[in-house]
């Protein structure tokens, strides 16, 4: 088959993080891998309490998959973020407290990871190389081991620039900004409510930690697939 410039402009940049694969069914189908050392992607999360403290988690070791199919612009992302990289207002003793809320006490914090799943993230083209595209799309999160109580998904939205092969690096690249916007922690257990010697502390801290709060991600995907890096579009 004959790779024509338009062919190679016609990728569907889909998302995700922290975040959070892109999975096509295509015969078009491509691999995009957003690498957990890489040292360039980011997650935050931010927890503001109206009258008590405005708290921040952040890691850069995201790893995802993206498999998109270029003919339909769709596909589906999974990713995965170790508990143990995440930092709390950078400060060793809330980054301690947030592991024992998230693992409930239940597990090492090495051995826990925030893994999401979106099944399928569509944009409408046309797509241009360097021009932003917006999508929309629902996923779902599971927290050491832990999915939602309610069963519901997450919204997200976001953008998605496709960057050929040259551009940033060898390869072609996907670098896609997320939100997750009413993030409940305690929807998947991540709580104080749920861990053993904390039941105390917990009226006392009602006011002081925000339950709800956003999630961005900003992630690089580079393309996998035989010949991604050769020549530009």
């Amino acid at each position: 088959m004959v790779v024509t410039r338009t062919h190679r402009h016609r990728v569907a940049p889909v998302a995700v993080g922290l975040v959070i694969g892109l999975a096509g069914v295509a015969p078009a189908a491509s691999t995009f891998t957003v690498n957990p050392d890489a040292g360039n992607n980011a997650m935050t999360a931010v927890f503001d309490a109206a009258i008590g403290e405005r708290i921040s988690a952040v890691s850069s070791a995201i790893g995802c998959t993206l498999t998109v199919d270029e003919d339909a612009f769709e596909g589906k992302i999974s990713c995965s973020l170790p508990l143990a990289s995440i930092r709390v207002d950078n400060d060793d003793t809330k980054t301690e407290h947030f592991g024992e809320w998230a693992t409930n006490k239940k597990m090492d914090p090495k051995a826990c990871a925030l893994d999401f799943e979106a099944p399928l993230v569509k944009v409408t083209p046309p797509v241009a190389p360097k021009q932003p595209v917006s999508f929309a799309t629902e996923g779902w999160f599971t927290i050491c081991g832990r999915k939602r109580d309610d069963g519901r998904p997450e919204r997200v939205t976001g953008t998605i620039i496709y960057l050929p092969a040259g551009t940033y690096g060898s390869k072609r690249t996907l670098r896609i900004r997320a939100r997750i916007e009413k993030f409940d922690r305690e929807k998947y257990g991540v709580t104080p409510k749920a861990t053993p010697g904390w039941l105390a502390r917990v009226q006392q801290l009602a006011p002081v930690v925000a339950t709800e709060g956003t999630i961005d991600v900003n992630i690089f995907a580079t393309a996998q697939e035989a010949g991604a890096g050769e020549g530009q579009p």
